[in-house]
């Protein structure tokens, strides 16, 4: 089911079932990280807005999407430092941008030592995408 908000882009831009199924999956596996942002994002904590997790968007799942301010946000481990997955999240970034999103990345280390800084830095985001949108 594409679901559509008011201005009409779909949430999830035409993500197929089997991307939908994986994002499933990854709710019930999240990083240790990923659960402490979480727990900051949901219930509409951040200017009432609405946070899905591990949301499907075309082929790609992200970590937090916020459709009202067109916001992804990334929650990077170690991993994400090597040569071959920092391209390949250039790549991606590449193409969520060029459908109009944003691309916000924090590492674990952050969320973990520092998440009132990261929860500021997300509601200002959000504070300037959705003033921007209207």
């Amino acid at each position: 089911m594409v679901r559509i908000k008011k201005n009409n882009k779909p949430m999830n831009f035409g993500a197929n079932a089997n991307t939908f199924l994986k994002a499933e999956r990854l709710r019930d596996d999240m990083t240790q990280a990923e659960v402490i942002l979480w727990e900051r994002l949901k219930g509409k904590q951040i200017l009432s807005l609405r946070f899905r997790r591990q949301h499907p968007i075309g082929q790609f799942i992200v970590d937090f999407y916020c459709h009202n301010a067109k916001l992804i946000i990334e929650v990077d481990g170690l991993i994400h430092q090597k040569k071959d997955v920092m391209e390949y999240d250039a790549g991606r970034t590449y193409e969520l941008e060029k459908a109009g999103l944003m691309v916000k990345r924090f590492t674990n280390n952050e969320i973990e030592n520092n998440i009132e800084t990261v929860i500021e830095s997300i509601s200002i985001i959000c504070q300037k995408r959705v003033i921007m949108d209207m």
